[in-house]
């Protein structure tokens, strides 16, 4: 049996155990009157190597994907995990989320035109075919941020929905990517969040109060802890039978993802939400 064979049998067989893994994730469908049908995992081998204890070390990336009842229909959420396992005789003895130190990849580009213009015609489809498109992904043509990607990912979500740069060389103003440089607002969560409440031109965002009131292509910013610091961004793209929010997001790539994030190890009781509607 190959090592990633073992690691596939070992998660099948986490499924039998009390609390399930993915209890959270479980409860939080179950709240609101959905059921997760059936999980499929695959793993893929990143790396592998022998410690001075002789146990085999993998890195691998795992890939979860749960069939959701929505009552009236069915859809399915996906999530990607870099994790670490050590196996000792066959068996997997250590398995845990360890977010992988891979090199930083840039990818100079042509510099960007930077205009700036009261209104723009933002372009929902555009913005959700990107990200369905880069949801487990990274474009060539964007630095990655491997640790913390959500907001790099999310403005390059509304760059391509149409969303004007502007600011540039300055990256404390505005909100702009350009050949090896960009705003803090275009890859920090925090900065992201005020800078969408706070543009009159250009890219802006109208808070509105209910998740309910989102479109396609439109955005959520997460303050996990409710200490004031926002941590994460996602991008609406479509809608359960309820009318909720489903997202998607980077640094634990997600796809129709269910949008409180209650099932995120982030996630704490005071976290609190803003949503933004586009354009």
């Amino acid at each position: 049996m190959s090592v990633m064979e073992m690691i596939n049998q070992y998660w099948q067989q986490q499924f039998y155990l009390k609390p399930h893994p993915l209890q959270k994730k479980l409860n939080l469908h179950k709240k609101h009157g959905k059921k997760v049908e059936q999980i499929a995992v695959n793993g893929k081998l990143l790396n592998r190597q022998q410690n001075r204890n002789n146990d085999i070390e993998v890195v691998y990336r795992l890939h979860l994907k749960c069939f959701i009842d929505d009552q009236q229909d069915y859809y399915h959420e996906e999530e990607i995990e870099i994790r670490k396992a050590i196996l000792t005789d066959d068996k997997v003895i250590d398995d845990r989320l360890e977010p992988l130190p891979v090199e930083e990849r840039s990818v100079k580009q042509q510099m960007l035109d930077v205009y700036q213009r009261e209104r723009f015609n933002y372009d929902r489809r555009a913005a959700v075919q990107y990200a369905e498109r880069w949801w487990d992904d990274y474009n060539p043509k964007y630095k990655v941020f491997y640790e913390n990607d959500c907001t790099n990912y999310i403005s390059q979500c509304l760059h391509a929905g149409g969303a004007p740069m502007r600011g540039a060389p300055n990256r404390s103003k505005g909100w702009w990517y350009s050949g090896d440089s960009w705003s803090y607002s275009w890859s920090v969560a925090h900065t992201f969040r005020w800078y969408l409440s706070g543009s009159t031109i250009g890219l802006k965002g109208t808070e509105v109060e209910n998740p309910e009131d989102l479109m396609p292509g439109d955005v959520i910013c997460y303050d996990f802890q409710g200490d004031g610091r926002f941590d994460h961004t996602t991008i609406v793209v479509t809608k359960d039978s309820q009318g909720m929010p489903l997202v998607n997001a980077h640094t634990n790539n997600s796809r129709h993802r269910y949008w409180t994030y209650e099932d995120s190890a982030a996630w704490t009781n005071d976290c609190e939400y803003r949503f933004f509607h586009i354009g």
